[in-house]
């Protein structure tokens, strides 16, 4: 009998020393010492205005940490109380509740401590998860690959024993565990169902999110109430059962119902979400040069958006745009805005912009391009939420009507910059992230028109015209050339007055006749050089229509390029972030706007 108990000792003690050594390569390998001192979770970015605004976050796992002293004393006796009640006593493993566990079957509870769930998400320990402690040649799904799983798990539970005390393994708990609806850790769970902070939860609040972990699709108090409220009880049973809570408590505590402030967050929530989703482009690029990730390393961002001019920007786009879009479908009901310059409708308009959508190439190569099912797909209707201003609605509808429904909507660009150090301070890329993703701002470029101008007079004013220069209202014909005719532009009203006005009077006036000389004089050449130098970086053309705006650009151009004005001649390139720290909040880069001498300050004093 001894000797098959000595034998038996033996066997095990060569068995958890094979699996720790990855012995042959059988096990799969276990975390070094510096991956146990240093473990990693994914942590969400924060992104923060100028005057301290949490404006959202960037994740795959939305993730904030949370330290011991924000945790409340009855989140953790919830806690202990119903997922490891000798938390305080084992070094690791709980061989009561193993023994408990393999008795029933696992039908009186688990035998796993909180220390080996912290192993088994700190480390992703089980198969098919992507980690490298499952490339061992006996790792899989079966009991074996369990049993090695299990055993792994008890070895990193005793390790974390040994390296952190158990405030510290709680909190890594706390931080680390999913509760469901893209809530990892108590910080964010707590503002998901709750929108509290987690020291403001209450008890029957703190069981509710304990009796979550266990298995957050099943106890969501979302998605299933009424099972999630019998959770809770049980937890709060479990919690008077060991004393945590005072005699009286428990029925009253359980008599409560689950109040929700239930909010999962996501890209299209906050302020400026367009503005959001251009820094991540752009931070990008400096994440891939220095190693960083933006949606997991926890990184704290700091940008020049103040959020109270963001949100009077919002709600002025959305007063102007809700106004104007009356006036359009006043002016459109019943007929087809998309037109041509003689007013016909274009034919053909909505089937050319479907094959431009994602929707259409998803389509054509899941029917392996055959177009009948395509269209079939494309004219089927179904219930869909829609916006409008008047609030989001639901209509049914084909993917052809959703289309011809949103061409009819009106969209607009707002950007405000301050010229003398480029810092954006509000920027509004279109009526509704949610619904509109393009972003009018800098994605968007459009024909800025009579914006443009000032190039043609800053052109001017530098080439010796003064804004005192007479020049009569009269028609300056552009010679044709090989493939052009000859080009006569008029004022707005048609004619020409024949007055003489003063460049700057010009100007004030937005007078396409005297525009038009400059640019005869100064040759489309010039217009286009000072364009460059003014911070334009779209192609302009350098034909005689260039200094009415002809070739596109975006508002993000034309606000450095308006700046430059102000700034005494000194373009300044629009910047978005200050500065961003590590999750530690050590300080990893500062941002400074690019600058240059585009005009003289005599000059730009002038304009």
């Amino acid at each position: 009998m001894w000797v098959l108990f000595g034998g038996g000792l033996v066997a095990l003690l060569l068995y958890v020393a094979a699996v720790n050594s990855n012995f042959m390569g059988l096990f799969g390998r276990m975390p070094n010492l510096r991956t146990l001192e240093n473990p990693k979770s994914e942590l969400a970015s924060e992104i923060y205005s100028s005057d301290g605004v949490l404006l959202g976050k960037y994740f795959r796992e939305n993730r904030t940490p949370a330290e011991y002293r924000d945790l409340p004393q009855n989140l953790v006796d919830a806690l202990v109380a119903t997922e490891d009640v000798r938390f305080e006593q084992h070094s690791g493993i709980d061989f009561k509740s193993i023994m408990r566990a393999v008795k029933g079957l696992g039908r009186a509870g688990g035998g796993s401590t909180l220390s080996q769930q912290v192993a088994k998400v700190l480390f992703k320990t089980r198969p098919g998860e992507e980690s490298n402690l499952n490339d061992g040649k006996l790792n899989g799904s079966g009991k074996l690959g369990l049993l090695i799983t299990k055993t792994k798990e008890w070895l990193l539970a005793i390790r974390l024993e040994r390296n952190y005390t158990k405030r510290e393994i709680m909190r890594m708990y706390l931080n680390t565990v999913d509760f469901g609806s893209n809530a990892y850790g108590v910080n964010t769970a707590a503002k998901t169902f709750f929108n509290k902070k987690p020291k403001e939860l209450t008890t029957p609040e703190a069981a509710t999110l304990v009796g979550i972990v266990n298995a957050p699709s099943r106890f969501s108090p979302k998605e299933h109430p009424v099972r999630s409220k019998r959770r809770r009880n049980w937890v709060l049973q479990q919690m008077s059962k060991y004393g945590y809570l005072q005699p009286g408590e428990l029925p009253k505590d359980t008599a409560q119902a689950i109040v929700l402030h239930y909010n999962v967050e996501n890209a299209t929530q906050g302020l400026a979400p367009y503005f959001r989703t251009e820094v991540a482009k752009y931070l990008q690029t400096w994440a891939k040069e220095t190693d960083h990730d933006l949606y997991a390393d926890g990184l704290k961002i700091y940008t020049t958006i103040d959020s109270r001019m963001q949100a009077a920007a919002e709600k002025a786009v959305a007063e102007h745009l809700a106004l104007q879009q009356k006036w359009f479908s006043a002016q459109w009901k019943g007929q087809l805005p998309w037109r041509d310059e003689s007013g016909r409708v274009i034919p053909n308009f909505l089937e050319t912009s479907m094959r431009r959508t994602q929707r259409y190439r998803s389509l054509m190569a899941q029917y392996e391009g055959n177009k009948d099912s395509v269209n079939y797909y494309l004219r089927h209707k179904y219930r869909m939420p829609v916006f409008s201003w008047e609030g989001e609605k639901e209509l049914l509808m084909s993917p052809m009507d959703s289309l011809a429904y949103y061409k009819r909507y009106l969209r607009a660009g707002f950007l405000a910059v301050n010229p003398l150090n480029g810092q954006v301070k509000a920027w509004v890329g279109g009526p509704n992230y949610k619904y509109f993703k393009f972003d009018h701002v800098r994605q968007g470029k459009r024909q800025p028109g009579s914006t443009f101008k000032p190039i043609v007079y800053t052109a001017a004013i530098d080439n010796n015209y003064s804004p005192c220069f007479p020049r009569p209202d009269v028609a300056t014909t552009f010679p044709g050339v090989a493939g052009r005719p000859p080009y006569t532009p008029h004022n707005f009203e048609g004619g020409f007055s024949g007055r003489t006005f003063t460049l700057r009077q010009a100007l004030a006036r937005s007078m396409n006749s005297i525009t038009a000389w400059l640019v005869y004089k100064l040759s489309p050449e010039v217009i286009v050089e000072y364009a460059k130098r003014l911070g334009i970086t779209s192609p302009i053309d350098a034909v005689p229509a260039v200094g009415f705006g002809a070739s596109d650009c975006s508002i993000f151009e034309l606000c450095g390029a308006y700046g430059t004005f102000v700034n005494k001649g000194v373009w300044t390139s629009p910047i978005m972030v200050t500065r961003i720290e590590d999750k530690n909040r050590n300080v990893l880069r500062e941002f400074v706007p690019q600058t240059k001498e585009a005009i003289s300050e005599e000059t730009a004093y002038v304009m």
